[in-house]
């Protein structure tokens, strides 16, 4: 049996005149977790919701979870678990009572023992009689999580699933999900994070509804020709406003003391740091998952 749980090709949406996915390939392995990246409109959304078989593409073919995406929706989502961008549950209802509805949807046997078991999992067990609407955020999206693996899917589809959460709750987040992963459970995940990409397995980065790069975090970076420098010292601020606008930098950031920039034309970018940035000290730095994510917005960005 193959181990591809994603496996679609030429996938088309549009609304009208707007153009959201044009010909998107994707593969997913068994058991991957993969970072769904790109600027807003970019078309992540539109894509899961087409994998999970809630929209249909315009064209394209393919398979999820095994079923094809144009004649078997209904199977896909039985075997996926998709999280909205929103808590889309009943906050009137206790924790417990909205896992034990969710359970009563897809007919499961034994629901009251298997509610039990996955607020156990999920840490949510002191909580089952809480209210959902009481619920803080990084709780929120803990049972959000506990509700779409209920049903033990092949599939999970996250759509920025931690998006207004603290760091904390995010890091216990996906804590769970790389669990989840050693068991099996294959993850796609939208996320404008860039510590959460770093913790995927592979990334996808979409623009225009294309993907146009994809591959694990370090290999993105190492072939996205993007080169930076650091430098610490008075004056970080006036600098980096300067450098902003000189040929070669596409991004100067003050982190504290510390000014770092990045650029793709590794001559240009040195000549700047040498007139504008005198004075510092500067040192070449390996470049970071973000300074890619910012070089490709920027690129798509540009006429």
């Amino acid at each position: 049996m193959s181990d591809v749980v994603i496996d679609v090709r030429g996938l088309v949406k549009n609304f009208g005149d707007l153009k959201v996915v044009e010909g998107l390939d994707l593969q997913v392995r068994k058991g991957e977790i993969c970072g769904f990246l790109g600027a807003n409109g970019s078309g992540k959304t539109t894509t899961i919701r087409m994998l999970c078989g809630l929209l249909a593409p315009d064209s394209g073919t393919g398979t999820c979870v095994g079923h094809d995406i144009l004649t078997e929706p209904l199977q896909i989502r039985r075997q996926v678990g998709y999280m909205t961008q929103r808590f889309s549950f009943y906050e009137d209802l206790t924790v417990f009572e909205n896992l034990d509805f969710v359970a009563r949807v897809y007919e499961m046997r034994e629901r009251k023992r298997a509610v039990a078991a996955i607020l156990e999992r999920m840490g949510l067990a002191d909580r089952r009689d809480q209210l959902a609407g009481q619920l803080s955020g990084g709780w929120k999206q803990r049972m959000a999580l506990a509700a779409c693996v209920l049903h033990q899917p092949e599939l999970l589809l996250l759509d920025e699933p931690t998006a207004g959460v603290d760091a904390k709750a995010r890091r216990e987040f996906w804590d769970l999900i790389h669990d989840m992963a050693a068991d099996g459970l294959t993850t796609l995940v939208s996320t404008h994070y860039m510590d959460e990409a770093e913790r995927c397995s592979r990334i996808v980065y979409l623009a225009g509804g294309r993907i146009v790069v994809q591959g694990g975090p370090q290999e993105v970076v190492e072939k996205s020709g993007v080169v930076t420098f650091e430098a610490r010292g008075e004056g970080v601020e006036k600098a980096a406003k300067a450098l902003r606008a000189t040929p070669g930098v596409e991004a100067a950031a003050v982190f504290g003391e510390m000014l770092h920039v990045a650029g793709t034309d590794l001559e240009a970018l040195r000549r700047s740091l040498a007139s504008v940035g005198a004075g510092l000290d500067w040192k070449q730095v390996p470049p970071r998952l973000e300074d890619v994510f910012i070089h490709l917005l920027t690129a798509q960005e540009k006429p």
